[in-house]
């Protein structure tokens, strides 16, 4: 397994030395020319696109073991592999644990470069720095890892540890080599200052925020969290890129194709729901057309157009893995971002 190695260092402090904005980079891969991130200002070097692994073991709002199991997902990640992109985000609470065993399995049978990324809930009864500990150790031993690349706090939510004890908490497991980079999920612009001041007091830089971000779902380009990730360096991980299979072109007013799982209930997925979308689907379907892409290439190119993002987008098959692969390698015109930018005004 490839590992990295973080250098402390805040990005907003003069004690720090300042932090390079994150950039994207061409690397070689097996098969293709490959862009790169750096998580926050030193952190793990990872593709410009990853895997979310929420679906991986979840049969309550997906559908793991009906309409797919772990074969398909293996093949997912074997595909992902091949085309060069090893970084995979998961969780404890994807399938209650589920998600990391799956993944664990997964990684001991690749030879390839593998970056793993997880997440700590900040449940009412952990109260102390040992439950984070606790909490980390159970993933390790899942994931079947000594060390995770990056390691983030789920929700922003207080109870009975505030967040200067559990980034505390999280900058010693830095110290002690568990955790290569620290990152949050769903902090609004606020907590994020806040959670990297805390970091900062102990020469521990905060590497990334990960929130919803699509085009069908920008409220962080309005709500401070996008600008504010850039003035802090920290770099934003786009769960959702593909509004949950909206912007795939699959579920139109003139298809009667259904969602899985609890989407199927969303409103969104009404007939009202895809009426709303319906000219941001004929957009991205145009400029798919364009440059021999698929709707869903063009959202994920849009996002890695942005810079300080690294899109998750899911994959339950190694057909849509590939497909993701297909966002990487090539650019959007400005005219064509501007473009898609105006149609998607209304989720701003």
């Amino acid at each position: 397994m490839l590992r990295f190695v973080t250098e402390p260092q805040s990005l907003i402090q003069s004690a720090f030395r300042p932090a390079l904005e994150p950039v994207l980079t061409p690397a070689m891969s097996s098969s293709t020319a490959l862009q790169t991130v750096t998580l926050g200002p030193q952190g793990p070097t990872v593709p410009a696109l990853g895997i979310g692994t929420w679906a991986w073991g979840d049969s309550v709002f997906w559908a793991y073991g009906k309409d797919y199991g772990e074969a398909d997902l293996r093949g997912a990640f074997d595909a992902a592999i091949a085309a060069g992109i090893t970084l995979f985000d998961t969780a404890e609470i994807y399938g209650f644990g589920e998600s990391e065993r799956l993944l664990g399995r997964f990684v001991q049978g690749s030879d390839g470069p593998v970056a793993l990324a997880t997440k700590y809930f900040p449940l009412p009864w952990r109260m102390n720095g040992q439950a984070v500990a606790d909490a980390l150790t159970a993933s390790l031993r899942r994931l079947q890892q000594p060390t995770v690349d990056l390691y983030q706090v789920h929700w922003p939510f207080d109870f009975l540890m505030g967040q200067r004890e559990l980034m505390a908490a999280l900058a010693q497991e830095v110290k002690q080599g568990r955790i290569r980079a620290v990152g949050v999920s769903n902090y609004s612009a606020q907590q994020m200052v806040t959670a990297h001041q805390y970091l900062a007091a102990w020469g521990v830089p905060l590497a990334v925020n990960q929130v919803q971000y699509s085009l069908l779902h920008r409220a962080i380009e309005s709500n401070g969290v996008l600008v504010t990730a850039k003035q802090l360096r920290v770099t934003i991980l786009a769960y959702c890129p593909l509004a949950q299979g909206l912007l795939t072109g699959k579920y139109t007013i003139h298809s009667d194709r259904q969602p899985t799982g609890a989407r199927r209930i969303s409103p969104k997925f009404s007939r009202n729901g895809l009426v709303k979308i319906e000219l941001v689907i004929k957009t991205l379907g145009a400029i798919a057309q364009t440059h021999s892409k698929t709707p869903a290439q063009v959202a994920l190119n849009w996002l890695i157009g942005q810079n300080h993002v690294v899109p998750i987008p899911g994959a339950k098959n190694a057909h849509q893995a590939q497909q993701n692969a297909g966002a990487l390698g090539w650019t959007l015109t400005p005219e064509e971002k501007a473009q898609l930018s105006r149609v998607t005004q209304s989720w701003l």
